[in-house]
């Protein structure tokens, strides 16, 4: 028996999948997501849902929790029509036509794929680096985040002392972002110098809001004991002479990387050195025709829900167009074979072809 065919799978579940689903199922071709079932750790919905609070996303003039703004998209792509399956894809077959797709626990190595596809969008997103500190896991998105952009302006960090960590220009960026809120912002650098371009170490080193200190690392997140209570404190340790001290600080923000959800799809689409899938400058089209990417699985620089939704769109518009010229491409004598032949009182009624130079 062939498996379930479908004109476009969507592998993933953040802003960016759920907007292509929208506006596949819009114009009628019936898409199928793969949401995952915990994908890499992270819940159907992507990054958002460790969000607490979303205030930069247009259209929530109060703000809207990261979690109900990914339950609205579900429930915009469901309304359109869109095929949502909670497992993970686990295996795939971009290099033969139609596109073939395993999940990650019932299907086996000899399985028939559960899906095959003529288009996919890869929109898997990225996952922030942790450090897996004493009460990281207590104050997450209660005082420590891994997006300064995001969560920057949130109230609980407005004059309050924060901390980076990180020496590259994520890590300068995010501080200098930090300094319209915060009392005063400090990276730590585990280091003897800053990883960020000249300019921007020169740019962080002259605000006088900012301290730099090198050699440091986090050694553990102290705060409220109470549930939902908030970080006050963080202890930090001097690399070199191994002294600890403990600092005040009410925001922790990580910039220490990402990792692309890309492991998957390893050596069938290309990707640049940190794994991030290439796409054509502009738009979702990747190094295999027919295979598209949106989201932070191809975005290393802004990595927000609104570009992300933005790039779900192009993905969407342009498996559209792929689609349409793969209908395109079918014989003209293979379309009139496939069409139902015109009948006069029962019997096949005579043809007759235009003249094609006209």
């Amino acid at each position: 028996m062939a498996p379930p065919h479908t004109k476009v799978a969507i592998i993933g579940s953040g802003p960016a999948a759920h907007t292509a689903a929208i506006y596949l199922s819009r114009a009628e071709l019936k898409p199928v997501m793969y949401e995952g079932m915990l994908a890499g750790g992270t819940a159907a919905g992507g990054q958002l849902t460790t969000t607490t609070d979303v205030e930069n996303y247009p259209g929530f003039s109060k703000g809207i929790g990261g979690s109900e703004l990914m339950d609205e998209m579900k429930a915009q792509s469901l309304r359109f029509g869109t095929e949502i399956i909670t497992e993970t894809i686990a295996r795939v077959d971009l290099k033969s036509r139609p596109f073939r797709l395993w999940r990650e626990y019932d299907d086996g190595e000899s399985d028939e794929p559960a899906h095959t596809a003529d288009a996919v969008i890869i929109a898997t997103g990225a996952n922030a680096r942790r450090l897996n500190l004493p009460g990281e896991e207590t104050y997450w998105q209660n005082g420590i985040s891994a997006c300064a952009v995001c969560d920057g302006a949130v109230p609980i960090f407005r004059n309050k002392p924060l901390v980076v960590i990180g020496g590259g220009d994520s890590a300068a960026e995010e501080a200098m972002f930090l300094t319209k809120y915060g009392s005063h912002v400090t990276v730590l650098v585990r280091k003897d110098k800053l990883r960020a371009s000249k300019t921007m170490a020169k740019r962080l080193l002259a605000n006088p809001k900012v301290t730099v200190k090198f050699n440091h690392v986090a050694v553990e997140v102290q705060g409220e004991n109470k549930p939902r209570g908030l970080m006050t404190h963080l202890k930090v340790k001097n690399v070199v002479t191994n002294e600890e001290e403990v600092l005040e600080a009410n925001g922790l923000f990580y910039a220490v990387g990402h990792d692309p959800a890309t492991a998957l799809f390893k050596n069938q689409v290309d990707t640049d050195e940190d794994g991030y899938i290439l796409t054509k400058p502009g738009t979702s089209y990747t190094s295999i025709p027919g295979v598209f990417a949106a989201g932070d699985v191809q975005d290393k620089r802004y990595r927000q829900a609104i570009t992300s939704a933005g790039s779900g769109c192009i993905a969407a518009l342009e498996a559209e167009k792929y689609l349409a010229e793969l209908e395109d491409d079918v014989p003209d004598i293979e379309k009139e074979n496939q069409a139902k032949k015109p009948e006069v009182n029962g019997d096949a009624a005579p043809e007759y072809r235009s003249n094609p130079l006209l």
